[in-house]
């Protein structure tokens, strides 16, 4: 007997605003009043980059949720006024006004996450401890992304990963290795360059938060999918609900890898729901997605 269909893989990528899907990912001519609208009928998830650089107005909150599906989540970054302004627990009130203002979406909200500076090292775990301990993970989980090297040598990857399970949150995995096995360097142009960190994909509690970073040659990429595909096939079987972000820095080519990484899913006979079916005059595709 096959598996149950899971409810519980999202998909999506980093930002919804990308002018440049108009044409491939969104239909021609489609205006930026109409990207969310667009995304959410093609994709389940998105990171939310937006909220990194600054908080959305009550009516922008609003307008998100009603321009989204029932089955959407939006994984929210904590604003960089709040995570890369120094001590965290400082920052304990302006978390929570942050909480509040996005609390409209509801049960559009999957988990937010907090990405530490790279300058915030092990030295800093009893400051994040004191963050976590006000956050409440029952309202709105938190999946905690750490850069500091030192983060991921064993004593304190373990000291990290027991701090996140004592206050049930979640670990974001980051995996770069698309960019940085090779000669080349994809990211040389760009003015968001992720970090060269180690992949440790732990799974804390019971969701897992990937971003991956994918190569925009398409062929560099299948070597890992083939790896987080059985580890998503693993994680599913035991309960974990997977949120999956595929970046790229070539952003054009980041709804491509992810719609063709559902469909290697489906073809392994993963037990995941089918992407939503865009609008009939939608589903012409260019050559970017062939």
């Amino acid at each position: 007997m096959p598996s149950p269909v899971t409810d519980r893989f999202w998909l999506g990528c980093a930002v919804w605003a990308y002018r440049n899907w108009v044409g491939s990912f969104y239909p021609p001519g489609t205006g930026s009043d109409a990207f969310l609208r667009c995304y959410g009928e093609r994709l389940t998830a998105v990171e939310g980059n937006t909220t990194f650089y600054s908080i959305p107005s009550t009516e922008t909150v609003q307008r998100w949720r009603q321009e989204t599906p029932d089955r959407f989540r939006f994984c929210l970054k904590l604003p960089r006024s709040l995570s890369h302004a120094g001590p965290l627990a400082a920052q304990i009130e302006a978390a929570a006004a942050f909480r509040r203002q996005l609390q409209p979406l509801g049960d559009r909200l999957g988990p937010a996450f907090l990405q530490l500076p790279p300058r915030y090292g092990p030295g800093a775990i009893a400051d994040l401890s004191q963050f976590l301990a006000a956050w409440p993970v029952v309202q709105w989980p938190l999946a905690v992304e750490p850069r500091h090297p030192d983060w991921f040598q064993p004593q304190p990857r373990q000291a990290l990963n027991q701090l996140l399970q004592r206050y049930g949150c979640g670990r974001v995995l980051l995996d770069t290795r698309p960019v940085y096995n090779g000669v080349d360097d994809p990211q040389v142009t760009s003015d968001r360059r992720k970090p060269q960190l180690p992949l440790h994909p732990d799974v804390i509690g019971e969701y897992a938060l990937v971003r991956f970073i994918s190569h925009p040659d398409r062929d560099r990429n299948p070597a890992y999918l083939a790896e987080w595909q059985e580890r998503i096939r693993h994680w599913l079987a035991q309960g974990i609900t997977v949120y999956f972000f595929v970046h790229c820095p070539q952003e054009i080519y980041s709804p491509a890898t992810a719609i063709a990484f559902q469909a290697q899913l489906e073809r392994a006979g993963i037990p995941i729901l089918s992407l939503p079916t865009p609008p009939a005059p939608a589903q012409q595709q260019l050559s970017l997605f062939s």
